[in-house]
């Protein structure tokens, strides 16, 4: 169980005790990736995080979504099943090895006809998108580095009120400590330029590795 590092063990727990577990899919494809990547099961999203995007994804209106990052498939799940019959989910990645059980797994789901899998450097994917405001919802959890790109090509396609997640904007809670290093210093930049950004309202939520939603205005 992965829980946040920053907040007591016990009211992680908790936390988690009292919200929609994952069904017996993502839970086999859950550890079916722990089988394939151990230690980097972290770069899978927590149970919680997928209860969330699929609430996200299911409010009224959304039904173009993008998500940048897809690794093995779990988030992108989440997402097609919060979202219509006639949403379409583009799932952005580079590795076909980890989207190989992605695509396994949404077939699975029930959602394949939902999502639409590009493979490439993820700035280039989005910039070859049309650039105007067709997007409600996207999900970014990939090369923290990437973060400011992903989210300025995704926000000038955003349509007005919709919405952007971000992942990991609390590395374990090392955001706070200034002599972390790593992708620490990326993310925090990233904070502080969504926070002063006027053309979004954002909200940095303390749980898992952090979760920013940003609607734009």
């Amino acid at each position: 169980m992965k829980v946040a590092e920053f907040t007591d063990p016990a009211v992680a727990e908790y936390t988690i005790a009292h919200t929609t577990p994952p069904d017996d899919l993502l839970r086999a494809l859950t550890e079916e990736t722990l089988r394939l990547v151990g230690d980097r099961i972290s770069m899978q999203i927590s149970a919680e995080q997928g209860t969330l995007l699929t609430m996200l994804a299911g409010f009224s209106g959304v039904r173009r979504a993008v998500e940048v990052g897809t690794f093995t498939g779990y988030s992108s799940i989440c997402i097609a099943r919060g979202m219509p019959a006639d949403g379409r989910l583009i799932a952005c990645d580079v590795s076909e090895e980890w989207t190989s059980v992605a695509r396994r797994y949404w077939d699975k789901a029930g959602v394949s006809d939902k999502i639409e899998l590009r493979l490439g450097p993820a700035a280039d994917t989005l910039r070859d998108m049309p650039r105007e405001e067709w997007i409600d919802f996207a999900f970014i959890d990939a090369d923290k580095a990437g973060y400011p790109v992903y989210y300025e090509e995704l926000l000038v396609r955003l349509r007005p009120g919709g919405l952007i997640a971000v992942d990991n904007t609390l590395q374990h809670g090392r955001v706070v400590d200034p002599s972390a290093g790593g992708a620490v210093p990326a993310i925090r930049d990233f904070n502080d330029l969504v926070a002063g950004d006027s053309r979004v309202t954002c909200v940095l939520l303390p749980f898992a590795d952090g979760l920013t939603l940003i609607r734009k205005n």
